[in-house]
């Protein structure tokens, strides 16, 4: 049974960072491009960041570049997001995906979703 698990979610401040995980069992990691999504109320799902089977390739929406770092330990099964400069635009549902096409960074082919963990950036 394939469980994809996200943590590191919390409550900041603006102009605070966090950082997400997201551990993945089940499923052979190395074999899957990766990405973080995310989901306002009211708003549709985004793609922010993907990441390449080996993580030399990764992918940004508009929104988050310069700011957002998407990364992968391979070794451990694990994905992140490094979170900076956070904004109250950056309050959502931050969710894991497995199997995207990470040059598309869209929800196409996500064949694995964890529950998601809250961001909320108070101003």
């Amino acid at each position: 049974q394939v469980q994809v698990i996200e943590s590191g979610g919390a409550l900041v401040q603006t102009g605070g960072s966090l950082r997400l995980s997201c551990t993945t069992f089940g499923l052979t990691f190395g074999d899957y491009e990766m990405a973080w999504f995310r989901q306002a109320p009211g708003k549709e799902r985004e793609g922010i960041a993907c990441i390449s089977f080996s993580g030399r390739g990764t992918y940004y929406a508009d929104s988050v570049k310069g700011r957002f770092t998407i990364s992968r330990d391979n070794a451990n099964s694990t994905l992140y997001l490094q979170m900076n400069s956070l904004t109250p635009d950056d309050t959502a549902l931050y969710l894991c995906a497995a199997g995207v096409i990470a040059a598309r960074c869209s929800t196409t082919g996500a064949r694995y979703w964890g529950q998601g963990t809250q961001v909320t950036v108070s101003s």
